[in-house]
């Protein structure tokens, strides 16, 4: 394939992500507009700070009147989960120069993360794969970009739209797109068990629930597939043949 093509395949998956992503992008818009942001700090946010959940934590902390330490400690915690998502990408683009693994690197959130690990795991790394990252990332950036932009300019004619519920949109793209890749036991019981402590941690402060569902579950999923050799290297001594 060509870049050309791979680049195209990936606007070409990035779709059904935008189902969810616009509707959310549309709602900061509108809490940005309603928390006292001017349409070039709200799009500017959009454009050079890219992370969905981090923007909408630093509106809500505006608005109690937080400091900016407490923002930004909030933010860095909410946004360690993607030193996993580069650790595990990272031997996907080690090679390429580091003009691009900036940009693709910037451009790695949660969407793009799902879409772009199940294409490695289908078709494992080829040399222009990358390009089919930027064709997923350019798509989700442009439409987290445009429709925080819409927000913007249309949310206060709908005030209440934080309260409709349009961002269970995304988590149904979400989860459809990475529920088809829990494909053994380690992988299951790492997914249940972060989504259990996720719950059970629902309320503590600064976001550090998210941190310890993600050990949690990678503690979980480790530990399975370590005993997983050790049960394949048992033997049933009466199998046993002299």
């Amino acid at each position: 394939m060509s870049r050309h093509q791979f680049f195209v395949r990936g606007l070409r998956d990035s779709l059904p992500m935008l189902v969810g992503i616009a509707p959310f992008g549309i709602i900061f818009g509108t809490l940005a507009g309603v928390g006292g942001l001017t349409l070039w700090q709200a799009v500017g946010m959009s454009m050079f700070v890219y992370a969905g959940s981090a923007q909408f934590i630093v509106i809500s902390l505006m608005g109690a009147g937080a400091g900016a330490v407490v923002i930004l400690l909030t933010t860095f915690i909410v946004n360690l989960r993607h030193v996993l998502y580069s650790a595990t990408l990272q031997p996907q683009v080690q090679e390429l120069p580091q003009r691009w693994r900036l940009l693709l690197a910037f451009w790695l959130t949660d969407e793009t993360f799902a879409i772009v690990q199940r294409h490695y795991l289908v078709h494992g790394r080829t040399p222009l794969a990358h390009w089919y990252w930027m064709g997923v990332a350019s798509s989700l950036y442009a439409c987290w970009v445009s429709s925080s932009l819409v927000g913007m300019l249309f949310g206060q004619a709908f005030p209440d739209m934080a309260s409709w519920g349009l961002e269970f949109a995304m988590l149904a793209t979400f989860i459809g797109i990475v529920v088809p890749l829990l494909r053994n036991q380690p992988q299951i019981a790492a997914a249940l068990v972060a989504g259990a402590v996720a719950l059970l941690t629902w309320s503590w402060p600064y976001k550090l629930g998210l941190m310890a569902a993600a050990f949690c579950g990678i503690a979980a999923g480790v530990c399975l597939e370590r005993r997983q050799p050790e049960r394949q290297n048992d033997v049933n001594p009466n199998q046993v043949r002299p």
